[in-house]
């Protein structure tokens, strides 16, 4: 089968070995749900292979479990007080009922088998999961645990507290003991949840001398929630290194791995990565999240003319295309938005990524790994022998992997890459700084853009008012240019956590290489020279393109001056 979801594969054999369906007809299934993103189990019913009652019907007798009809059922208080909001939300399960001891929940997904294992530690109990109607499941959730009923961190927090800080740091079977007990599985676990529903593209785990601190990046800008005590740094950083698959054991050197976490039925990457600290590892977890983020050149943000500007550039059948900004700006996902543009069955593809963050059908996609050497100049050599159209590079970081860059385009190829620069027309300086000939710039590369990420104004609380003289002029602005024209802020609400801000935009500025840029660049002339060049010919600066953001509403002074 050529999906990697066990739950559709175990799903897929059960149809298959009860006669229901052929692997032809589950091959059309599996293309309908790559294409539009529908799950495995509604693409079975569009295709008329199976009813949804048959289906879990089937399930709950493979199971050796019962099917229950929500409809019919009414949970008691009491057990519905059984199992916290979050981790309800988070696993997608409810509690129907409690018999000798044992819990009995009716699961989205009956047959998520590792779920299932952790549900005894997370709730405290043993757990028998029972099967019911997907929907059925989700609207009591939304009835029986209403969104503001959360599990208060504080609460949380209050009953870690009660452990016994006397156990043994060094002790291996103290900590395991620890770092599985109820409280602290469930403790990882709501964060982990907490940060997802938040929208947040970061969670930091941050272990100093005399406190414990856990942070939420939301756009951009970092948030602290009330810190553990002290004492449970180490088993809960541990419990977070065992579910992404790291030796607990090591605590000098710095470890990468990751989580496979799924919410609700919605499936998250998590990228995990420790580093030895002065008091203990800190742990920082890089949250990917594909139903958030939008891989679509039309939903990134950029103005009219330059989408289209850049769809020229990405059509071409060689050069380089380079996308600029600092760590953070979005570049991967202007990247893999390109990408899917180009994406089609007559191109192959090939990307080097350090490390492959979304998974894109249709490209080969190969992860960097410095520590065995394949580094992305090696991997750009092999990928010349692959036969490939188009190809991504994560990064180009030395001129190594530039004058490779530069050979494979010259020799056919289109190349998609980042580099770290203030803006686009400063990509030609560092390209020189690193020692690669202008001459081969311009012979290579076809268009730079810089762009970074600008927090949205919260539409909730968006409050419009006049400008001061001093925004006016700290954006170069002048009274009659801007006329009656409002800009904006957010008050702070509830919705945005009381920031005024909810959701990035992206800000961007292209630099194309004409023939006179070309020229200017082969006589050495310096970046500002380059700048006002391009300005003449019509390109748009970041921070032109973050007044029209102001202008329109979107964002604030405050923001564009910072990031511009």
């Amino acid at each position: 089968m050529p999906n990697d979801d066990s739950e559709s594969n175990a799903l897929a054999h059960m149809l298959i070995d009860a006669g229901i369906a052929t692997e032809e007809q589950l091959e059309q299934v599996y293309e309908e749900q790559e294409r539009t993103g529908v799950p495995f189990t509604d693409s079975l019913y569009n295709f008329g292979i199976i009813q949804e009652h048959e289906l879990l019907q089937m399930i709950a007798d493979n199971l050796g479990t019962e099917f229950i009809d929500l409809k019919t059922v009414e949970p008691h208080p009491d057990v519905l007080e059984l199992v916290p909001a979050n981790i309800v939300r988070m696993y997608g399960i409810l509690p129907v009922y409690e018999e000798d001891e044992v819990l009995h929940v009716v699961a989205v997904e009956p047959m998520n088998f590792r779920m299932i294992d952790e549900l005894h530690y997370v709730i405290g109990k043993e757990v028998i999961v029972r099967v019911a109607r997907p929907d059925d499941i989700m609207n009591a959730i939304e009835h029986f645990y209403p969104e503001g009923m959360n599990d208060s961190m504080t609460d949380l927090i209050a009953e870690m507290h009660d452990f016994e800080d006397d156990f043994d740091e060094e002790d291996d079977a103290d900590l395991e003991e620890l770092m599985n007990s109820t409280p602290i599985v469930r403790f990882v676990n709501v964060i982990l949840y907490q940060a997802v529903k938040d929208l947040a593209s970061d969670i930091h785990f941050e272990p100093f001398a005399d406190e414990f601190k856990i942070r939420y990046r939301i756009d951009g800008a970092l948030y602290e929630m009330t810190p553990p005590p002290k004492h449970l740094a180490n088993p809960v950083i541990s419990r977070v290194k065992v579910i992404s698959g790291l030796d607990i054991a090591e605590r000098r050197l710095p470890q990468d791995g990751r989580i496979e976490l799924r919410v609700a039925g919605r499936k998250i990457d998590l990228r995990v990565s420790t580093l030895p600290t002065q008091y203990g590892e800190s742990v920082v977890l890089r949250v990917l999240d594909k139903s958030v983020v939008s891989l679509d050149l039309d939903a990134i943000g950029l103005p009219d003319q330059m989408k289209e500007d850049l769809r020229t550039l990405i059509a071409k059948p060689n050069g380089i295309v380079l996308v600029t900004g600092p760590t953070g700006s979005g570049k991967t996902t202007t990247l893999y938005s390109c990408l899917k543009e180009i994406n089609s069955i007559e191109d192959k593809i090939l990307t080097a990524e350090d490390p492959v963050e979304y998974n894109i059908e249709g490209l080969m996609q190969v992860p960097i790994n410095e520590a065995v050497g394949m580094t992305f100049a090696k991997a750009l050599r092999s990928f010349l022998r692959q036969d490939p159209d188009r190809i991504m590079l994560g990064e180009i970081r030395d001129l190594e992997t530039a004058q490779m860059a530069i050979q494979a385009s010259l020799t056919g190829h289109l190349v998609l890459s980042t580099l770290h620069t203030n803006d686009a027309p400063g990509a030609i300086t560092r390209l020189v700084d690193m020692g690669v000939e202008p001459f081969l710039i311009t012979s290579s590369v076809e268009g730079i853009l810089a762009q970074r990420l600008v927090r949205r104004i919260c539409v909730n609380c968006k409050t419009s008012y006049d400008p001061t003289d001093v925004e006016l002029e700290a954006l170069g602005l002048d009274r009659d240019e801007v006329g009656d024209i409002q800009f904006a802020y957010g008050k702070g609400c509830k919705e945005c956590n009381d920031t005024g801000y909810r959701g990035r935009k992206g800000i961007y500025e292209l630099f194309i290489l004409t023939p006179i840029i070309r020229e200017m660049v082969n006589n050495k002339e310096p970046a500002s020279v380059l700048t006002a060049k391009a300005h003449e010919e019509g390109m748009r600066s970041l921070r032109e393109d973050g007044i029209r953001s102001i202008i329109d509403e979107i964002s604030t002074v405050e923001e564009v001056l910072k990031y511009t």
